[in-house]
C-alpha cells in the first residue's frame, strides 16, 4: 500500500484492517515465532469460544445437537432392550409398507403413480433377466467341471501339501500328497474331517474336497504298500 495508486483489492483490505486496533512491530530472533504460536491458542482470544457464542447467537448454526454426540446417549441402550427394539423396528417397517401400499392404490392414476408402477415393473423384469443370466452362466460353467467325488467314513484319502509347511528346505523335494489318512466323518458336501497324526496338533483336521484325492487300490494281488512316515511340519 506504499504506492501512490491503490489496486482494486487494496481499498477493501484497508477498510477491513481499519476495524482492528493493532500495531506492527519487529521482534528479533525467536520472539516473533513464539508470539505467533501463542496467538493460535483460544486464551489469547477472549471473544472466541462460549463468550463469542453468547454474544453472537445468530452466527452459530446448531447443525448437530449436543445430546447426539455425547457417549451417554449410546451407552443408555441396554442389552435387555434389544428384543423390544427389534420388535418396534419390525412394526415400523410393517406399518411403512402398509402405508406405501395404500398410497399406491390412491396414487396409481396420477402421473407419479404411473411412473412408480412403471419403475416397479422394470425392476421386476431386470431381476428376472438377471436370474436367467446367472442360471445360464452356471449351466455353461458346470458343463466344463466334473462332479466332486463322494467319500464315506472310513475311506482312505490323500491330502494335498499345498497349504502345509514342512521342515524340508525345498518345496521340490517335499511330497505333493500326504497320507493316506482315514475319513472320520462328512462335515458338509464339500468338507471332510480326517484323522491326522498326533504330531500335527497345529493343523485343523477339516479340509475342503479340492485338497483330497481318493486312494486307488492296487490291482496286484497280495501286494500291500506301507504308508510313508508322517512328515514333520513347522509349528505355528
Amino acid at each position: 500500500m506504499s504506492s501512490k495508486f491503490l489496486t482494486l483489492c487494496q481499498p477493501r483490505w484497508a477498510e477491513f484492517l481499519s476495524e482492528f486496533h493493532f500495531s506492527i512491530t519487529y521482534l528479533p530472533g525467536h520472539l516473533a515465532t513464539l508470539l505467533d504460536a501463542l496467538s493460535c491458542w483460544d486464551s489469547f482470544y477472549p471473544e472466541r469460544g462460549e463468550d463469542f457464542i453468547r454474544k453472537n447467537p445468530m452466527n452459530v448454526q446448531p447443525i448437530i445437537k449436543k445430546d447426539e454426540v455425547l457417549p451417554s446417549r449410546y451407552f443408555s441402550v441396554k442389552v435387555e432392550s434389544f428384543p423390544a427394539l427389534i420388535d418396534s423396528i419390525q412394526k415400523a417397517l410393517w406399518k411403512n409398507s402398509k402405508c406405501r401400499s395404500i398410497l399406491q392404490e390412491f396414487c396409481k392414476d396420477t402421473p407419479a403413480g404411473r411412473l412408480l408402477t412403471k419403475f416397479q415393473s422394470v425392476q421386476k423384469d431386470v431381476n428376472r433377466e438377471l436370474e436367467v443370466s446367472i442360471s445360464r452362466f452356471k449351466r455353461y460353467s458346470d458343463n466344463s467341471r466334473a462332479s466332486p467325488p463322494v467319500f464315506n467314513p472310513g475311506d482312505m484319502v490323500w491330502l494335498s501339501s499345498k497349504n502345509i509347511k514342512s521342515r524340508i528346505p525345498t518345496k521340490t523335494l517335499s511330497e505333493r500328497w500326504l497320507g493316506p489318512f482315514p475319513i472320520l466323518k462328512k462335515v458338509s458336501t464339500h468338507a471332510y474331517h480326517l484323522k491326522l497324526p498326533s504330531q500335527w496338533k497345529s493343523i485343523h483336521p477339516v479340509f475342503h474336497i479340492s485338497l483330497l484325492e481318493p486312494v486307488n487300490k492296487s490291482t496286484i494281488p497280495n501286494w500291500h504298500q506301507e504308508p510313508p512316515p508322517p512328515i514333520i511340519i513347522e509349528e505355528e
